[in-house]
């Protein structure tokens, strides 16, 4: 008998109200009706008799069902819930809760425990020390001391998920709670959102009028807030050219509009010398400043003052120059823009853009397959990106518009994007999502495809398949490192969804790119586009 299988001794029937009710009555209140899982034998009786207005969403490993609730909760814009199986489920899925907790998403994690009783024997599946093991990567953990204490618990892990900064919350449930006797709770009120001090605003506001050259750099505090309309808005006011932060995993700003001026790389020397020639530096829903390899030297260019505003006490209290505020992104930015009256001063210089793809014979490359994609996608679309060595291309030919929506992971872990597009379809049933994976990344998680299969969601997913991480590669020939273990031959991703109940389609020339393109993104429901692209 397997674990997940283990029997129980069904408990006897409680009459009244029980911790289940109790919490599935607050889960409605908090319209956390969705429910992310991959059910094991001490969560089973959270879902006795669950009420008809509920969803269980089933993911086939557990780091892809915190992905889809990852997913799910960015584009709900409300915490989701997600039932995970004691300490072995957490485990599995400890991955992308830790991307959560990098992303800032709100989500209430439960699992599974064995029951009260028979803690002091170490019984099989026994959470020891439960509530440390998803730590740091969680904002508050929690194991109730009463049964009846498990509504209340939840109900505070939600408030804590929601609070700026946003994140994950773990609570454990051992599984004889569910059936105990408790009268239901009523959902409090909390106020999320921290807003900036007005005098510091005032402040900032007349140092930008004042500048003569200023540049934003926005982060993905910017896209959580959705605040990307209103930063168009400060940046046309003040003529000042707008940056992605470093490793922003959200739309910042509509990257085909006129002041947008590109990507910063993670380092410092990169960053400094990108910045050169501006007086004042706003940094906008972002860390100053995410960095990827060892740097040295000034964190700003020679004469250039820094304002940062970020929710964040944390991400404020590490800032290394300049002056950090601590608030709402979304309500500064519109302070800001009301408070524009800047001096006179010249357009912009910004980078040029970046050259028309160059053919390769027959073969397709990945710059010419962003090219075709931008000009035959809908309008409109969510897009969920793990690309790593494709993500240059991305940028150069792949603009993110004001109407799209993107999301990608901030840890730098693999496994987030395809599950997290499960996700994004089912919280945003009306719109079209769009999957953009590398061959490597994709087998993180590739068993996310059943359940978008399953569902019939309305998500298109396109495997960029260069043979291996090509990422890794390129980062260690940096260092003069011959990479062991990149080559990822004869992986038939076609295969793979059509075994998971899903029509893909796989394609090796340039002759074939425009109708496999177009083909991808006709109708409704779920298809997978492998394209085989130079290395």
């Amino acid at each position: 008998m397997t674990a997940r299988g283990l029997a129980v001794e069904k408990p006897q029937q409680i009459e009244g109200p029980t911790v289940r009710d109790a919490v599935m009555a607050l889960l409605r209140d908090l319209g956390m009706t969705t429910l992310f899982g991959n059910p094991g034998s001490t969560e089973l009786p959270l879902f006795r008799d669950m009420p008809q207005d509920f969803q269980y969403v089933l993911g086939l490993q557990e780091s892809v069902v915190v992905g889809m609730a990852d997913g799910f909760a960015q584009m709900s814009g409300n915490a989701a819930f997600v039932n995970l199986h004691s300490s072995a489920g957490t485990g599995h899925a400890l991955g992308n809760i830790f991307t959560a907790f990098r992303n800032q998403t709100p989500l209430v994690i439960t699992a599974g425990q064995q029951a009260r009783s028979i803690f002091p024997y170490d019984p099989f599946l026994y959470a020891e020390r439960a509530t440390e093991f998803p730590q740091p990567f969680v904002k508050w953990t929690c194991e109730p001391a009463r049964a009846e204490d498990v509504p209340l618990a939840i109900l505070r892990a939600y408030h804590m998920a929601m609070q700026a900064p946003r994140g994950p919350v773990f609570v454990s449930v051992p599984i004889d709670d569910w059936d105990r006797p408790c009268q239901p709770i009523t959902a409090s009120t909390v106020a999320q959102e921290t807003v900036a001090s007005p005098a510091l605003l005032a402040q900032a506001a007349e140092a930008l009028n004042k500048a003569k050259s200023p540049v934003i750099v926005g982060g993905a505090g910017v896209g959580r807030e959705n605040a990307r309309a209103a930063l168009q808005k400060l940046a046309e006011a003040h003529q000042a050219p707008v940056w992605v932060a470093p490793m922003a995993a959200r739309a910042v700003f509509p990257e085909d509009h006129a002041l947008f001026a590109g990507f910063l790389p993670a380092s410092r020397e990169a960053i400094v010398n990108m910045l050169a020639g501006h007086d004042l530096i706003l940094v906008l829903g972002a860390p100053v400043f995410t960095y990827h390899v060892e740097g040295f030297g000034p964190y700003v260019p020679e004469g250039a003052s820094l304002i940062q505003i970020v929710d964040d006490p944390a991400t404020a209290a590490r800032t290394p120059v300049g002056t950090a505020i601590v608030g709402n992104v979304a309500d500064a930015i519109a302070r800001l823009s009301e408070a524009a009256s800047p001096v006179a001063r010249t357009a912009p210089a910004l980078p040029d853009p970046a050259d028309e793809p160059a053919g390769a014979g027959t073969a397709i490359t990945d710059a010419l397959l962003m090219r075709r994609l931008d000009a035959l996608r809908p309008k409109g679309l969510i897009i969920s990106e793990e690309a790593p060595s494709t993500r240059g291309p991305l940028h150069d030919y792949f603009p993110i518009r004001l109407e799209d929506e993107f999301t990608a992971t901030a840890s730098g872990g693999l496994g987030f994007a395809l599950p997290a597009a499960v996700g994004a379809a089912l919280a945003q049933p009306d719109r079209t999502v769009f999957c953009l994976l590398g061959d490597g990344s994709s087998m993180y998680s590739v068993q996310g495809l059943w359940t978008a299969a399953d569902l019939n969601l309305d998500v298109r997913f396109l495997i960029v398949n260069n043979g291996g991480y090509a990422a890794l590669d390129q980062f260690g020939s940096l260092f003069d490192i011959k990479v062991v273990g990149s080559k990822l031959p004869n992986i038939d991703f076609v295969k793979l969804a059509e075994g998971m109940g899903m029509p893909g389609e796989r394609i090796t020339q340039v002759a074939e790119l425009d109708d496999a393109i177009t083909q991808l993104f006709s109708g409704k429901g779920p298809r997978l586009l492998e394209v085989v692209v130079q290395r």
